[in-house]
């Protein structure tokens, strides 16, 4: 192993996360891009996330045996064969098999304790079927902890039903905390947190963190109506 490989739980959970934000990000936000790219004529490619969250259609590496586990090989060949939505979430399985994968290949050398609390960690986030397929993980009711009703600014609750005053959530902030505990950014796929702002789109109905959306919570007070950047993107084809 490269002494520059993730070596302790936390080291190997953030390369676990950023290759997962670059699979989410294929999967979602560039998804045509990724479609396009699996071309089915071409010889067996695969889907890589990469540490920097970066994402990759490639050849398998040449090498016996690979310095990593590889993902499923030869996706491209099945694009053509089934639904593009199953065809998606086919790729989004085999996504989450690799990153298990590779993440319990670094932590081999672990003791029970730590790897235990490393699958613990990786268990906290949405897998990436989860992302692409929307659907809901199912998360223990979240304790509502004193000073974490911060003034998080979103366009509507969580149903996608508009509030009497849309901007402010403080009022009702703890009834709707266990239903926005069950979502996740469509951009980088993590899990909702009551420290962080978000958004919701009112065009599409997914949420996302401000700081993926490059949205502020001074921002948002002046946007009426709020159309996230995936909306944005197919308005503009």
């Amino acid at each position: 192993m490269a002494s520059s490989s993730p070596r302790t739980v936390e080291e190997i959970f953030k390369d676990y996360s950023a290759r997962r934000s670059g699979l989410v990000r294929a999967l979602n936000y560039d998804v045509d891009d990724f479609y396009s790219q699996c071309d089915p004529d071409k010889e067996n490619l695969c889907l890589y996330g990469h540490p920097n969250e970066a994402w990759e259609v490639a050849l398998p590496a040449e090498e016996v045996p690979p310095e990593l586990p590889e993902p499923a090989l030869g996706i491209n060949f099945a694009r053509d064969g089934m639904n593009r939505k199953d065809w998606l979430s086919l790729v989004a399985v085999h996504s989450d098999c690799w990153l298990l994968s590779v993440s319990f290949y670094f932590g081999a050398r672990l003791n029970r304790n730590e790897r235990k609390r490393l699958f613990s960690m990786i268990n906290d986030l949405p897998t990436v079927f989860e992302v692409v397929t929307g659907r809901k993980p199912i998360k223990d009711k979240p304790t509502v902890e004193s000073g974490s009703k911060s003034r998080n600014s979103t366009k509507r609750s969580i149903e996608g039903q508009p509030r009497s005053n849309p901007k402010l959530v403080d009022e009702n902030y703890e009834e709707d905390e266990e239903e926005q505990g069950d979502t996740f950014c469509g951009i980088c796929g993590g899990g909702y947190n009551s420290d962080e702002f978000w958004i919701g789109c009112d065009n599409c109905e997914r949420w996302y963190h401000g700081k993926c959306v490059k949205i502020t919570p001074a921002k948002a007070e002046l946007i009426k109506f709020y159309k996230c950047p995936l909306c944005t993107k197919k308005a503009r084809q």
